[in-house]
């Protein structure tokens, strides 16, 4: 089975090296290990996030692509959707099958279909437009919703200190 993940993910590592897509890079953390990625997000434009370089690390289960990888913030990110901790919890990254807190249809969950590239472009998405229905970290939702200037500060922060690390 982990033969079977590793050459896929040999596979959609080689297509992003030769299709770069805009908005992120990725590679490998190190050589030796295909399954856990170093992925840079580049803060989507007309978003509170534009002009930052989000690190992330992606780790890849022996079983993918039957189960999602997770996606962890390196760098400090203030969203909805990304626990305090830096996870991120978007529908696509949850095991597929129904939902057992009943919040997502079985369809807005992992399917094998998802490559590297659809998580990271679903990534993007979240950041610019946040669920605060089912938040991550419930401070930001709450500052999102009735703080937002509170929120944009925050997230001003956070893009301005990714931006120091380059």
């Amino acid at each position: 089975m982990a033969s079977q993940a590793s050459l896929l993910l040999q596979k959609q590592l080689k297509d992003l090296c030769k299709n770069p897509v805009d908005g992120f890079s990725a590679g490998l953390v190190d050589e030796t290990n295909i399954f856990e990625w170093s992925v840079t997000i580049i803060g989507p434009p007309d978003t509170l996030y534009e002009g930052g370089f989000f690190n992330a690390i992606m780790s890849f289960p022996s079983n993918y692509p039957n189960s999602p990888p997770t996606v962890k913030f390196t760098s400090e990110l203030w969203h909805p959707n990304v626990y305090p901790d830096g996870r991120v919890c978007i529908s696509i990254l949850h095991p597929p099958g129904e939902d057992p807190n009943g919040y997502e249809l079985a369809s807005e969950r992992w399917t094998p279909v998802h490559t590297v590239e659809s998580i990271v472009l679903s990534i993007i998405s979240m950041l610019s437009s946040p669920n605060d229905e089912s938040p991550a970290n419930v401070e930001a939702a709450k500052e999102w919703r009735d703080r937002r200037e509170d929120f944009k500060k925050k997230v001003s922060r956070c893009v301005r200190k990714s931006q120091e690390m380059l």
